[in-house]
Formats: C-alpha cells, sequence, structure tokens
C-alpha cells in the first residue's frame, strides 16, 4: 500500500457515518449488504448515504456490486489488512516483543521482516 492509499482510507474512515457503514459491513460479511438496508439499519437517509458510500468506495474500503435494481455493498477486508499491514510494518522500533499483543490479536497476518515487528 502506497501512502496516498492509506491517507485515502484513514480520511474514509475519519467520519463517523462512514465509520459505522464500514463496520457494519465487515459484520455482514461475504453477502454484503443492500443500500437501501444499511440505509435502515443505520437510520441515514438515502441520499447521504449514497454520498458516504462512494468515499469508502473511492478508498478501496468497500466496493459495489449491481444486483438487479439494487446495488450490493460488501467492505474489502483484504483493503483493511492492507491498511494495517501499512500502519505497523515498521512499528515497535526493532522491539517485536512489544507487538506480541497486536501480532496475536491479528493472527499474525502482518508480515513480520527480519528486524521488525
Amino acid at each position: 500500500m502506497e501512502k496516498e492509499d492509506a491517507l485515502r482510507a484513514l480520511a474514509a474512515l475519519g467520519q463517523e457515518t462512514r465509520l459505522d457503514v464500514f463496520r457494519l459491513l465487515v459484520k455482514a460479511g461475504k453477502e454484503g449488504m443492500a443500500a437501501g438496508a444499511i440505509s435502515d439499519a443505520l437510520s441515514v437517509r438515502p441520499n447521504t448515504l449514497s454520498t458516504h458510500l462512494s468515499a469508502l468506495s473511492r478508498s478501496g474500503l468497500v466496493h459495489a456490486e449491481r444486483d438487479g435494481r439494487s446495488i450490493h455493498y460488501r467492505a474489502d477486508l483484504s483493503a483493511m489488512g492492507a491498511l494495517t499491514t501499512y500502519l505497523l510494518q515498521d512499528c515497535c522500533g526493532g522491539n517485536p516483543e512489544m507487538c506480541a499483543p497486536i501480532m496475536t490479536m491479528l493472527g499474525n497476518s502482518v508480515s513480520v521482516e527480519k528486524d521488525r515487528c
């Protein structure tokens, strides 16, 4: 992940409604959710939700797929993994033991390089 991609993703998640949408889509899993269902679940007006979904889509954290007359949205967990890896790739100042709790929580999905966490 490049710095600009990380900034875009963090900016997208740095707004309350977009963070709520992303977390809801994570809970929904691979099935995702239709825009109307997201709107209902979060009590967000459809036109407002559309703006937030567009920002999340541009960031790469959410993907949309047309299903007949509706659009289903899904969280892209690989994009979130890439963001997490980007944020943690140089963590701990060469002290991997400091990163152990984070690594355990992430299930060791963050790559470990020599002299890096």
